[in-house]
């Protein structure tokens, strides 16, 4: 994880979601305000979020999903972390994801989910003050 310099965030579409307009308002937004942003595209398998984000020392990882299979992906993202040492990268996400299903999220490691509407100042407001908050 990088400590100098501006914070660096991959941003991702993991499963099978086709539509990208979301991340890439947030992405646009992160960068805007001064981020580093390495986005994926679509179609991205958790293995490939991972590896991307080690290769790019990335502080942070947000994922974007609306397809419903936010439980496995997120998960999934987490686990890989976990395993090759590279637990603290924050990650955080957004999309459609129920009400019901964020506490869960919180509970595995995701640091925070924005659902939609969620304004992009808000997305970036949490970034800066959440990501290398430990540092």
């Amino acid at each position: 994880m990088g400590e100098s310099g501006p914070i660096r965030v991959v941003v991702a579409k993991p499963g099978l979601d086709g539509h990208d307009r979301g991340i890439k308002l947030i992405a646009r937004a992160l960068r805007d305000a001064g981020m580093e942003v390495i986005y994926t595209g679509l179609h991205q398998t958790p293995e490939q979020i991972v590896a991307t984000a080690i290769q790019e020392d990335a502080d942070a990882i947000g994922l974007s999903i609306l397809s419903g299979a936010h439980n496995t992906l997120f998960s999934r993202v987490l686990e890989l972390l976990r395993e090759q040492d590279a637990g603290d990268i924050t990650v955080f996400g957004g999309g459609i994801i129920p009400e019901d299903d964020i506490p869960p999220l919180k509970e595995q490691g995701v640091a925070e989910i924005f659902t939609p509407g969620a304004p992009t100042g808000e997305v970036v407001e949490w970034v800066r003050s959440h990501v290398r908050a430990g540092l």
